[in-house]
């Protein structure tokens, strides 16, 4: 029996059983060792090096926002690299840095938006900020919260490369990877500068909200992730094709899901407070499409709420209807669904192993359908 690219190995016939368990026990299975060598590397690296910051909530912080994701663009890495290597736990770690990533990205995006709640619990920066509080600390304690989470984000930005540098991949292989991690933490970077321009009161062309769309956490959460590890695997030209289209299928699929999510998503299920999108005055696609959609009438009362500096509860729920009424929300969800039959038609056309194509193709579903 031969593996993605040809190579027969005894490593590649045991995951072959792993992946052809059902899809939830091979991603349970995936998460669990992603998770562990996660927390591996935040207790021996990460919580040591914080210790001379002098901020003792500092490590607590960092596990919780670790703790109890969907570990997705670690499960894309290691798809990536399944589409042309056998299992490896070398690869589990470098998947596993994605999460360190990651949490960079929300320490940025917490601050940056103002967001109080994160996963159900206050945000970093509001955790610093009771701390400082707490020992009576000299200057605004606000102040000193995103200062702090912005420095922990520095952090875990290096300790994500470092994580996937120690991982015990090859170097040649890593070498593969780095000018497209380089890339997607570029584009990730660039995609934040335009989201801090991204006012509803603006009126984006629709190219400009799924460009930001794409830029922020499209490409960064499926398509990246996936190209990386198809690299490190040594994939051929054809394979990287096909995964990049998917991927940016994929990622839009899950960033428009997101964009639904941020507008009508329960707090008790999403982790952040109901309407934060429209609260913000973000120009998200749901919030755009309404407008477009929109009657005059519709479209002048939808200006007025994208105008109006503080929105109360019954500014928002108002919104929220007007966007249901203009036919937004099937709108995107028309947008979704075309998006994961793109993916799905490039996996059946493509030349990959029969049950990686599988958990690529129940990862995409599990993208678009998701609650939180």
């Amino acid at each position: 029996m031969s593996g993605i690219n040809g190579h027969t190995s005894a490593p590649v016939l045991a995951q072959r059983c792993v992946l052809a368990a059902p899809f939830s026990v091979w991603r349970d299975r995936l998460r669990r060792d992603v998770r562990n060598a996660l927390s591996d590397f935040v207790e021996t690296r990460c919580a040591r090096d914080l210790g001379p910051a002098g901020v003792d909530v500092a490590p607590e912080v960092l596990r919780l926002l670790v703790d109890g994701g969907k570990c997705l663009r670690s499960t894309f890495l290691y798809l990536g690299w399944r589409c042309g290597a056998a299992d490896d736990p070398g690869a589990v770690r470098a998947a596993a840095s994605f999460e360190l990533l990651h949490a960079f990205a929300l320490l940025q995006d917490d601050v940056m938006d103002g967001s109080t709640l994160r996963r159900g619990r206050p945000a970093a920066h509001v955790t610093f900020a009771q701390w400082h509080r707490d020992r009576v600390l000299s200057g605004p304690a606000d102040r000193f919260g995103e200062a702090a989470a912005v420095l922990l984000g520095d952090l875990c930005l290096v300790w994500a490369e470092q994580m996937m540098r120690e991982s015990g991949v090859p170097a040649e292989a890593l070498a593969r990877a780095w000018p497209r991690y380089d890339a997607m933490r570029t584009e990730l970077a660039v995609g934040q500068f335009a989201d801090l321009v991204n006012d509803a009161a603006e009126f984006p062309a629709w190219d400009r909200v799924l460009d930001v769309l794409r830029r922020k956490s499209g490409n960064y959460t499926v398509r990246r992730p996936l190209e990386i590890g198809a690299a490190m695997a040594g994939c051929s030209p054809e394979v990287l094709d096909t995964l990049g289209g998917y991927g940016a299928a994929v990622g839009e699929a899950f960033q428009l899901r997101d964009d639904v999510l941020g507008t009508f998503g329960s707090p008790d299920v999403t982790g952040k407070p109901a309407g934060s999108d429209l609260a913000e005055h973000k120009a998200t696609s749901v919030v755009v499409a309404a407008y477009r959609l929109a009657d005059p009438a519709v479209r002048r009362e939808l200006t007025d709420l994208m105008s109006t500096a503080a929105l109360d509860d019954a500014d928002l729920d108002r919104w929220r209807s007007l966007i249901v009424a203009t036919g937004a929300v099937e709108y995107v969800e028309r947008l979704i669904d075309s998006r994961r039959s793109r993916a799905l038609d490039l996996l059946a056309r493509a030349r990959l192993d029969d049950i990686v194509s599988t958990a690529l193709a129940e990862t995409a579903t599990a993208c678009c359908e998701r609650a939180a």
